[in-house]
C-alpha cells in the first residue's frame, strides 16, 4: 500500500506543479515561458525521485510502469494498482487546479500544435530516450544517487524540444486528467499511445543491448 500511496502523491505533485506552471504562464501573459515550464516539470520530477524512489521507484508515469513490467523489472500484478494510483493522483491535482484557476480553459493539457503526426513521433521518440535514461541511471548502483538530477534535467530538455509542437507530455497520466476535465479529448490518444509505445520499445532495446533479455 505504501508504494501505491507514494505513486499517488508523486503524480499529484507532478501534475499540480507542472500543469500548474502551464496555467500560471497562460494567465500571466507568458511570465514563465517555455523554459520556466520545462524547469518546473524537471525540478518536480527530481524531487519526487529522491523522496519516493526508495519506496515505489518513483515511476509517477503509467508508461514507465508498463515498460518496467514488460521488462520483468516489476511484478505484473502491481501494474494496475500503480496506474490507478498515478491516474487518481493526476485527477485530484487537476480538480484542485480547476478550483484554484476557474477561468482557465485548458487546465494545462497537451495539444498537438505542430500536427498529429509530428506530435506523435516526437512523443514516441523522446519518451524512448527518456526511458533509456531511466534504465541506464537506475541500473548503475554507483551512479544511482545522481539519477534524480540526470532524469530531471533530461525531462527539462525534452520538454524544451517538444513543448511548442506536442506540448511535451511523455506521460499518459499528465495528459489524461487535464484533457478529460477540460473536455479537450480529441487528441488524447496521442498522449496515451505514444509515450507507452516509446517506453516499451526502449525497454526491449535495453534488454537486448544489456544482455538481460
Amino acid at each position: 500500500m505504501k508504494k501505491y500511496l507514494a505513486e499517488f502523491i508523486g503524480t499529484f505533485v507532478l501534475v499540480f506543479c507542472g500543469t500548474g506552471a502551464v496555467i500560471v504562464n497562460s494567465l500571466s501573459n507568458g511570465s514563465l515561458g517555455l523554459l520556466g515550464i520545462s524547469a518546473a516539470f524537471g525540478i518536480v520530477i527530481t524531487g519526487m525521485i529522491y523522496v519516493f524512489g526508495s519506496i515505489s521507484g518513483a515511476h509517477i508515469n503509467p508508461a514507465v510502469t508498463i515498460a518496467l513490467a514488460v521488462g520483468k523489472l516489476m511484478p505484473k500484478r502491481e501494474v494496475i494498482y500503480y496506474v490507478i494510483a498515478q491516474t487518481l493522483g493526476a485527477f485530484l491535482a487537476s480538480v484542485l487546479l480547476y478550483f484554484i484557476f476557474p477561468t482557465t480553459e485548458t487546465l494545462g493539457e497537451t495539444l498537438p500544435r505542430g500536427g498529429v503526426f509530428s506530435s506523435f513521433v516526437l512523443e514516441v521518440v523522446l519518451t524512448f530516450f527518456l526511458m533509456l535514461i531511466i534504465l541506464g541511471m537506475t541500473s548503475q548502483k554507483e551512479h544511482s544517487h545522481l539519477a534524480g538530477i540526470v532524469i530531471g534535467v533530461f525531462v527539462t530538455g525534452i520538454i524544451l524540444i517538444a513543448g511548442p509542437i506536442s506540448g511535451g507530455s511523455f506521460n499518459p497520466a499528465r495528459s489524461l486528467a487535464p484533457a478529460i476535465l477540460s473536455g479537450n479529448i480529441d487528441a488524447l490518444w496521442i498522449y496515451i499511445v505514444a509515450p507507452t509505445l516509446g517506453s516499451v520499445l526502449a525497454m526491449l532495446l535495453w534488454k537486448f543491448i544489456s544482455g538481460k533479455g
